[in-house]
C-alpha cells in the first residue's frame, strides 16, 4: 500500500544576519522543516502574502521595522493569529521578553541560538497550535456561538457563527479590529474579577443590541477569556402583554422562556439569572397568573401572544 509523505511544517524565519538565517536554515532543514527566509519586517510581510508559514522564528531587534512591530502586523492579518511567534533576541532584559510576548509571540530564544533547545520549542508549539486549531475546529462544527477577547476588549477569535452576529455589532478600528463596546469592556473586568470570587452581572448585553448578550465562560489563556454569544430574539412577550398580566418586564422575560419549553436552569442561563432567582420570579407569576403549576403558565403566555397576531 503507497501512503502519502508526511506533510512538512513551514518555518519563516526573519533575521538580518545572513549568518544566523545559513545556520537556522540548515537546522531546520536537518529537522524536515520546510523553512523560507527574510533579511526584514517588510520582507516578511510580503512572504505571507503568499504562503502561512506553520512557526515564525523573528528577531526582535532589527534595521527599519523591528520584530515587535513585525508581530504586531504579522497579527492583525485573520490567518496568521493562530501561528506561534518565536522572539530571538540578544536581548535578555525582562522589558524585551515582555514587549515580545505583548505583541503577540508566544516564546523567545536568546541568542547565540542553542539548536536542540530551539528544535524542542518548536516541537512543543506546533503541538500546542495543532491542538488549538483542532479544539476551534471542532466548536465550528457544533455551531457554537463562542469568540475569545483579551483585557482590551478586543476580539482574538470567534466560531463563524459567532463572527455573523459580531459583524453588525461592532466598531471596528483602522486596522480591521473588532472590539467589544465600552460598557462591554467594563463587565468583562467585573467578570474577570467575579471569577475570582467577588459577585458580578454573569451576562451583559450589547448597549445598541439588547438581543445580543455576553456571558463570560473564564480564562482561555494568559490574556484570552472565553465568552460565549447569544440572540434573545423574540425573548419576552410585548411590553403590553406583560402590564395586562400584571407581571414586570424580567418575570414576563420568563414567562416567556417557559411557554417556549425551556427549563429553569436554560432560563437562568440564557437571562443570565441564577435558577434560584428564576424560581422566585415563577413564585410570583404563578400568584399573579392565579395558577399553580408551569403548564397553566404557558398556557396564558401562549393565549396571550395569540389575541396579539
Amino acid at each position: 500500500m503507497i501512503t502519502e509523505p508526511k506533510k512538512r511544517d513551514v518555518a519563516l524565519v526573519v533575521d538580518d544576519s545572513p549568518e544566523t538565517l545559513r545556520l537556522l536554515t540548515d537546522a531546520l532543514d536537518g529537522a524536515g522543516m520546510t523553512v523560507m527566509v527574510a533579511l526584514d519586517g517588510a520582507s516578511a510581510m510580503r512572504i505571507v502574502d503568499q504562503i502561512t508559514p506553520d512557526i515564525i522564528l523573528l528577531d526582535a531587534v532589527m534595521p527599519g521595522m523591528d520584530g515587535f512591530e513585525t508581530c504586531r502586523r504579522l497579527k492583525r492579518d485573520a490567518g496568521l493569529r493562530n501561528v506561534p511567534v518565536i522572539f530571538m533576541t540578544g536581548l535578555a532584559e525582562t522589558e524585551h521578553i515582555v514587549r515580545g510576548l505583548e505583541a503577540g509571540g508566544v516564546d523567545y530564544l536568546t541568542k547565540p541560538i542553542v539548536i536542540e533547545e530551539m528544535l524542542a520549542r518548536i516541537r512543543v508549539h506546533l503541538a500546542n497550535a495543532r491542538l488549538t486549531q483542532s479544539a476551534r475546529a471542532a466548536l465550528d462544527v457544533s455551531g457554537r456561538f463562542l469568540l475569545a477577547v483579551n483585557r482590551q476588549g478586543k476580539i482574538m477569535w470567534s466560531t463563524p457563527q459567532a463572527q455573523k452576529l459580531l459583524a453588525d455589532s461592532l466598531s471596528v478600528g483602522g486596522s480591521d479590529e473588532l472590539v467589544l463596546p465600552e460598557p462591554l469592556q467594563q463587565w468583562l473586568e467585573q467578570a474577570q474579577k467575579g471569577s475570582r470570587g467577588s459577585k458580578t452581572q454573569a451576562a451583559a448585553s450589547f448597549p445598541d443590541h439588547p438581543e445580543l448578550r455576553l456571558y463570560y465562560m473564564g480564562n482561555a489563556g494568559a490574556n484570552e477569556f472565553l465568552l460565549r454569544l447569544a440572540k434573545d430574539s423574540g425573548a419576552s412577550l410585548p411590553a403590553e402583554f406583560s402590564s395586562e398580566l400584571g407581571l414586570t418586564t424580567r418575570e414576563g422575560e420568563v414567562l416567556s422562556w417557559l411557554s417556549k419549553g425551556k427549563t429553569n436552569r436554560d432560563i437562568a442561563q440564557i437571562l443570565g439569572l441564577s435558577p434560584r432567582t428564576v424560581d422566585k420570579h415563577l413564585e410570583q407569576i404563578y400568584a399573579k397568573l392565579g395558577v399553580e403549576n408551569r403548564t397553566a403558565a404557558a398556557a396564558i403566555a401562549t393565549n396571550a401572544a395569540r389575541k396579539n397576531t
